[in-house]
């Protein structure tokens, strides 16, 4: 786990600026079987109102991990913070740090998750440019929500989401 920092992202992965991306991205470097763990982010837990939205890169360094708590990133630029959104990804969460492949994924491949997987508050809403066919345009703290994404994505949220999905579909009487 050289140069891993708190995080752990897959050796098969290369994570970085990339000029192509406009930004930094996360790439993989060989093929990634579906199911097989990508990374894993470290950090310290904070509470909800001990969030500092004027930390250096603060959106990229704060992950949502249950209700009122964050993982945040010690340092700016952690491998495991340069993971972009997409309207279709192709890692999900396994429990509350980890990301496993949703699928198997090509060498040359951008990593990436839905935000709505893990974002249940409006502190990183922003227009979406992924390009996907099914983009949605946008990205808030209420895409969790959406019942076509319930099925498309079950055993890939966030477990507070979860939670909060199982509720939402009990009063909707939907059947799961």
């Amino acid at each position: 786990m050289t140069g891993q920092f708190y995080s752990y992202l897959n050796p098969k992965c290369d994570s970085g600026m990339f000029e192509e991306k406009g930004g930094c991205g996360v790439f993989a470097r060989e093929p990634i079987k579906k199911g097989e763990l990508v990374c894993l982010w470290g950090g310290r837990i904070v509470a909800e109102d001990e969030l500092d939205p004027n930390m250096e890169f603060f959106t990229q360094r704060i992950l949502q991990i249950e209700e009122g708590l964050y993982l945040e990133a010690p340092l700016p630029l952690e491998p495991t913070d340069c993971f972009n959104h997409s309207c279709d990804p192709n890692v999900g969460f396994t429990g509350q740090i980890g990301l496993v492949a949703m699928r198997d994924i090509h060498a040359g491949e951008e990593l990436n998750f839905d935000y709505a997987m893990c974002d249940g508050t409006s502190y990183d809403e922003f227009k979406c440019y992924c390009g996907s066919e099914n983009c949605r345009g946008s990205v808030n703290g209420t895409d969790w929500m959406r019942p076509e994404l319930w099925e498309k994505y079950d055993g890939y949220f966030m477990p507070y989401l979860a939670r909060r999905i199982e509720k939402l579909k009990a009063k909707m009487h939907v059947i799961a």
